[in-house]
């Protein structure tokens, strides 16, 4: 899969958007005579093809992103297996995410940050909505374009809350001890392996926050266990000593970073209704720069 010519059955792989470790994303067009429209596929890494638990994820992913009909979240249109390449079909929508923004176009985001904050926020609330936690909030799974849209991705380790469920229960059961997810947003709930719930997405999404701010993660480590180990007892840093965030919504960041799920917004609905007119920045102040390296993740 590597130029213009490639197909994948009566998907015409058009460019390659992004290559992760496990999956590919290429833009694509359909061409089997009755619709031609564009659209991305989420392919798995040919070494990973045969592999149970990789295919049992995205399968998951399907099972989820099908069930979600939001303008703040990624189309997820279905499963397919072609040429015995697992793979999804899922809406194309030709923009960066927000960890690529920071670093490249800060001005711009500063603009639009009050209104993206609010749109990934509604995406997540559909989600939960929906009876699931998404269990990865990160910058890097929020899509935004130059006018300020936003899609929440990648809903393959999504959880019902406080129990197994769906098509990764036989995957869990095997493997109890296996914790997914990214170290610089986990709650520490998460990192313990205990049962979460909409909470948990509401402690990672306040460390998105923090880092659209502050241009950088709230927690930085050299190695992955210390990183783990601020999470689950070092103080909230003070984003309006590093940032240009006005005191309100300081306060509201650090309760939602609070260690215990019942000392943080009781949901993305609170949150929602708390951010609701809440100036972001201090007057004349605008986001950190730069992301600079956050080290382990």
């Amino acid at each position: 899969m590597s130029n213009q010519r490639d197909f994948l059955g009566s998907f015409q792989l058009v460019r390659l958007i992004r290559s992760g470790t496990t999956t590919q994303v290429w833009e694509a067009r359909r061409q089997d005579g009755r619709e031609r429209e564009k659209l991305a596929l989420k392919v798995l890494n040919r070494e990973y093809r045969n592999d149970k638990n990789e295919i049992l994820y995205l399968q998951h992913e399907a099972e989820v992103g099908k069930m979600l009909d939001h303008p703040n979240i990624i189309k997820v249109y279905d499963f397919h297996t072609i040429y015995q390449l697992p793979f999804l079909s899922m809406q194309l929508f030709n923009s960066r995410n927000l960890k690529v923004e920071m670093r490249e176009r800060p001005d711009e985001m500063g603009i639009n940050l009050p209104a993206i904050i609010r749109k990934a926020a509604e995406g997540v609330r559909h989600l939960h909505e929906k009876g699931w936690i998404h269990c990865d909030i990160k910058p890097d799974n929020f899509l935004a374009d130059e006018q300020g849209d936003v899609k929440l991705i990648d809903f393959s380790i999504a959880e019902k809350p406080r129990k197994k469920s769906g098509l990764l229960s036989g995957l869990k059961s095997k493997k109890k001890k296996v914790i997914r997810g990214t170290r610089s947003y986990m709650a520490p709930e998460q990192i313990r392996g205990k049962g979460m719930d909409e909470r948990s997405d509401i402690y990672s999404f306040g460390c998105v926050i923090f880092e659209l701010l502050a241009g950088r993660a709230p927690f930085t480590a050299t190695n992955p266990d210390e990183l783990l180990n601020k999470h689950l007892s070092a103080p909230v840093p003070n984003l309006l000593a590093v940032s240009g965030a006005t005191r309100d919504l300081t306060g509201l960041v650090t309760r939602m970073m609070a260690k215990k799920p019942k000392d943080r917004p009781q949901s993305i609905q609170d949150f929602l209704f708390e951010f609701s007119g809440m100036a972001v920045f201090r007057a004349g102040k605008r986001p950190a720069g730069l992301l600079r390296d956050t080290g382990a993740d």
